[in-house]
């Protein structure tokens, strides 16, 4: 009685301690969010000091490299960053001050361009409409206010309007001391956050071992030497990547800037500026800072050829520089996901304003790469990265689960444009079924939703019969691409092409090559696997179920022509089963020969001679190697017993793991015809 009242309680309270885990965790959320927008008056210099100080480190390091001291290299990088910076807040004063000269002289303009525009677009029954609309309105705001009371003259005896008593109201002069005052307050904000964002980029360019041990401390003082790779690695990464923005970023704020001096457009200077400090905003950044260009050129433009050539210059260096240099200089992507970026974006903006909204993607950066290493902040990258949440096998299993083969025959087809079709079903395909045996051993899987992977699985293989199986040499990661996303497996043999009309008599029927599911419908839908790919390579073979393999079944099932059968398991926890399939296999066909596919086998008892089979196969790759060698040898038997010789082997039989030829196969492998 207490053990049943043990497992009834401990599950509540496990899901109790979850409830409260995800309850701290979101107020732990919910408090740095606040500390977050209550704090941005120190927070923010203390990003930008971040920012700037990977920018500058790498410029600190080469000063050290040519054997200048730190302590003279620190300074020397920040005084030339500050008065590089100080120069451009001086020319954007600037340029803001003429154009705002100089923005009555274009007034003119904008009102011919919007009378043409109201001219084209006006209509006589809309201006009717709108008409009546304003006169429906002014009947329904009611009469309008009464006019004052009249004052009656005794002198005229006629009615005179009360006129208001004048008043007004007159400040003194402000003193000397006042009129500083109130010069000086407005830059006491930006000076103060330009002094400490000074203070705190010295600090950190001077003590960057310091706080770079601090942060391995903290993050992972189990294993320093995992750690101190994630934080170098990371650091580094980090900074090559804002140095690259920064100067791409610049390149490209010349280029728009040189472009629309050439056009015409009023204040190039200033529009080149916006246009480099808005790119850091991924997508929309660019277009933002094209707004205002491309709306002076429509007011300073009669006509419409200078709106048309900036839009042209700006869309065109866009284009030019997101897609040839940021790839070769950056990398194919930031590493944060389209919907992080806007999501990031519009948070950091929230909280901090407009320099929010310029720090939200590197400060985003920041936070996946940290998350990439640091295994504590490994949900910032799911959240925000741009590699896949779930792997391939379990995006297939996903897949399956939700009973939708058409999606996975889709991103099958993405794979095949670079892998094979047998890789697939290695790497992908048949680890997906792996992942459904494990739930199905934890008692996760019902029976049913079984045979619905298995009838999705089915789906698939049909969805993917036109593909052709070939292996194509030499498969690299793409550029940029993240190592992690490709699976990580031993490549496939290369797969022999058998013509069925080369083959000796035995092995020409339909289906020379029978694969038996052991006791589970994902073991067929394995087996459909092998199957399939046996099939591609010109081998007949079909697919039977784990009730034609039953005690009962088996008496039924169809074994004329089969040569060769292959048992498929996805569960190595009990040889003694598979054993049995084995004896009632070779009492049902005595002249097939028997291998045993254990998908994924970790069991040392999953042998050879402990399972009286003639070999057995870890993956598809070996199992399908070893029916095609088979053949193989069999036509080089032949061919030798006709002409009295063994012929030299043009294809050697490829290795099977913990596979010894038997006896009456010993020959060396031959002569069947390929494709």
């Amino acid at each position: 009685m207490s053990l049943d009242l043990d497992a009834r309680v401990a599950p509540r309270m496990a899901g109790g301690g979850f409830g409260d885990r995800a309850l701290a965790s979101a107020v732990i959320a919910a408090l740095v969010i606040c500390g977050l927008y209550v704090g941005r008056e120190i927070f923010v210099p203390i990003v930008l000091a971040v920012l700037l100080s990977f920018v500058l480190a790498p410029l600190v390091d080469i000063l050290e490299q040519w054997h200048f001291p730190r302590a003279a290299s620190v300074p020397v990088v920040v005084l030339l960053a500050f008065i590089a910076i100080f120069a451009l807040g001086g020319l954007i004063v600037r340029e803001v001050r003429g154009l705002a000269d100089s923005l009555p002289s274009y007034q003119q303009t904008m009102q011919q361009k919007i009378q043409s525009l109201r001219a084209l677009t006006a209509t006589g029954p809309l201006d009717r409409a709108a008409e009546l609309l304003q006169n429906l309105g002014k009947e329904i705001s009611g009469p309008q206010s009464l006019p004052p009371p009249a004052e009656i003259s005794p002198s005229s005896g006629t009615a005179e309007p009360v006129k208001p008593i004048p008043v007004e109201v007159r400040t003194p002069p402000q003193s000397a001391l006042e009129n500083i005052s109130a010069l000086i307050s407005p830059l006491l904000h930006p000076l103060a956050t330009i002094g400490i964002v000074v203070v705190f980029v010295i600090f950190i360019l001077f003590q960057r071992e310091d706080l770079r041990n601090r942060f391995i401390k903290l993050a992972g003082s189990n294993d320093l030497q995992s750690a101190t790779a994630a934080i170098d690695d990371a650091a580094g990464r980090l900074s090559r990547l804002l140095l690259m923005q920064v100067l791409l970023n610049t390149g490209f704020g010349v280029i728009v800037a040189a472009g629309l001096l050439l056009i015409g457009v009023p204040s190039a200077i200033l529009w080149g500026i916006l246009a480099a400090i808005m790119r850091f905003v991924p997508y929309v950044g660019p277009f933002i800072a094209a707004f205002f260009p491309l709306t002076l050129a429509v007011a300073v433009d009669p006509g419409w050829s200078m709106l048309l050539w900036s839009g042209a210059l700006i869309l065109l260096t866009e284009l030019i520089v997101g897609q040839v240099f940021d790839p070769l200089l950056v990398g194919h992507s930031s590493g944060l996901s389209p919907v992080a970026v806007v999501v990031s974006a519009t948070f950091w903006t929230a909280l901090w304003g407009p320099i929010g909204l310029v720090l939200a993607t590197p400060l985003t950066i920041c936070l996946v790469v940290l998350g990439r290493h640091v295994e504590q902040l490994r949900f910032l990258d799911i959240l925000l990265g741009d590699r896949p949440a779930l792997s391939p096998p379990e995006l297939f299993y996903q897949r399956m689960l939700a009973d939708d083969p058409a999606e996975a025959v889709e991103m099958a087809e993405k794979f095949l444009k670079e892998r094979s079709l047998a890789e697939y079903y290695e790497n992908v395909a048949l680890k997906g079924l792996m992942l459904a045996q494990a739930d199905l051993k934890r008692e996760r899987l019902l029976p049913d939703r079984v045979a619905e992977i298995r009838d999705s699985v089915a789906e698939v293989i049909e969805g993917l019969a036109s593909e052709f199986d070939d292996v194509l040499a030499g498969h690299q990661t793409k550029d940029g691409a993240d190592e992690s996303d490709v699976t990580a497996d031993a490549p496939m043999p290369e797969l022999p092409f058998i013509i069925r009309e080369g083959l000796p008599p035995d092995w020409r029927a339909e289906f020379p090559v029978l694969c038996v599911a052991e006791r589970s419908d994902l073991d067929q839908a394995a087996a459909m696997f092998l199957a399939e790919i046996l099939s591609k390579h010109g081998l007949g073979a079909r697919a039977a179920s784990k009730e034609e393999t039953s005690t009962s079944g088996i008496f039924q099932l169809d074994a004329s022509g089969v040569m060769l059968v292959c048992i498929s398991t996805l569960d190595d926890g009990s040889p003694a089963h598979t054993r049995h399939l084995v004896r009632k296999l070779r009492r049902k066909m005595p002249r097939a020969r028997i291998l045993v596919c254990c998908w994924g086998c970790t069991n040392s008892g999953m042998a050879r001679d402990h399972l009286k089979a003639d070999a057995v196969a870890e993956n598809l790759g070996e199992a399908a190697a070893y029916c095609l060698s088979l053949v193989d040898q069999t036509v080089a038997q032949d061919g030798a017993r006709e002409k009295g010789v063994i012929p030299h082997a043009r294809h050697q039989p490829l290795p099977v793991s913990r596979q010894k030829q038997p006896a009456a196969s010993a020959g060396r492998g031959g002569t069947s015809r390929h494709k």
